[in-house]
């Protein structure tokens, strides 16, 4: 563990916002997460949450789906309203609808508690790289100078913007990241593992909700039929 406390010690302190209403788990995540170097702000509940969010402008946020008062989701999509910020999802069972109401509410990824605080800082460390991703284009899309020309749909790699038929597109830093991966490879299909790998940054486990979920959010925002399911295989960015 060494190691990595002085990898993370030796950048700029990562703001971290711990949303969790159980104050021996969220005493216990701030702690371990403080000896990699993470500077930790904490709220018990999802309204102190929301205002912690304004006050600390986290890298980063970890969000309990359980909590009184402003449940993890009801404030994912509060912060989704105004901020890209990465947000990692925490539920105590895994429940399948827990994390698709997550996911489908904006939070970039989710893990199931108790997490080691190995795989907690894994996870930070791939929402933080997937937050200023930029992939090698290969072939992608229409040139029009460093922009990526798909019909309507404008992507500018370096800059970070997607627009559509002119009017720009907010995107989460996942979301983005999924794009960019499509764009860098148009008309080729990928399989969910491979966007597990070039997108999420890791393995899953065998649970690919978190792709198809993310496709499906991306679809929404910049038409459903751009990207296509192919049945056995995976998705493609159509050219």
């Amino acid at each position: 563990m060494s190691d990595l406390v002085a990898e993370d010690a030796a950048a700029a302190p990562v703001r971290v916002l711990l949303v969790e209403d159980d104050e021996v788990i969220r005493t216990t995540v701030a702690m371990a997460l403080e000896r990699y170097g993470y500077r930790v702000a904490v709220a018990g509940d999802g309204l102190a949450g929301l205002e912690r969010f304004q006050e600390v402008r986290p890298d980063v946020m970890l969000l309990d789906v359980m909590l009184p008062g402003l449940d993890g989701i009801g404030l994912c999509r509060r912060i989704r309203e105004s901020s890209m910020t990465p947000i990692l999802m925490m539920s105590a069972r895994g429940d399948a609808l827990d994390v698709v109401a997550g996911l489908e509410a904006g939070a970039d990824d989710y893990v199931v508690k108790p997490a080691d605080t190995s795989v907690l800082v894994a996870r930070i460390r791939a929402l933080l790289r997937r937050a200023s991703f930029v992939p090698e284009p290969a072939g992608a899309g229409e040139p029009l100078g460093d922009l990526l020309v798909f019909g309507d749909l404008v992507i500018d790699p370096g800059g970070l913007e997607v627009s559509l038929a002119g009017r720009p597109v907010a995107l989460a830093p996942t979301e983005l990241r999924l794009l960019l991966v499509f764009a860098a490879r148009p008309g080729i299909v990928l399989d969910r593992q491979t966007l597990l790998t070039d997108v999420w940054d890791y393995g899953w486990d065998g649970d690919s909700r978190v792709v198809d979920l993310c496709v499906q959010r991306l679809r929404r925002k910049i038409g459903p039929d751009r990207i296509e399911t192919v049945r056995g295989f995976g998705y493609k960015l159509r050219r």
